[in-house]
């Protein structure tokens, strides 16, 4: 599966985004989508993940109430929303997916082996 990330640019704190996870190639029957993100010099860290089937999501206990996971099947597109937005949340966004019979939602980044190119965003105070 191919994942394109996109919808980030530069947004003035308090401002918002919507970031899309476009999928490609052949039919996306990966269950598990998860956002990460990494800014410079840190490691990259888990921002919110979906299970398309179930709809259930998993968010990073820090942005929970600021961005929201969702999805649409139809169009093989997974959504980040990003409300509030802070400088700190600038850093380059990532899209990945979890093996297509895996439900479970996972955390860990070395769990997802399908990953988009990423998106920059930045937040100016």
């Amino acid at each position: 599966v191919q994942l394109q990330a996109s919808g980030g640019g530069l947004v003035h704190a308090g401002g918002s985004l919507r970031l899309s996870c476009a999928a490609s190639g052949r039919t996306f029957s990966n269950n598990v989508v998860g956002w990460f993100r990494q800014a410079p010099g840190k490691v990259r860290e888990f921002v919110a993940a979906i299970n398309r089937h179930s709809g259930s999501t998993s968010s990073a206990d820090s942005l929970k109430g600021r961005f929201t996971v969702s999805r649409d099947n139809a169009k093989n597109t997974v959504y980040l929303e990003m409300n509030n937005l802070r400088p700190e949340d600038t850093a380059t966004y990532y899209c990945a997916a979890r093996g297509s019979a895996i439900t479970v939602i996972s955390r860990s980044p070395s769990q997802y082996p399908y990953w988009g190119q990423g998106t920059q965003v930045t937040v100016s105070s």
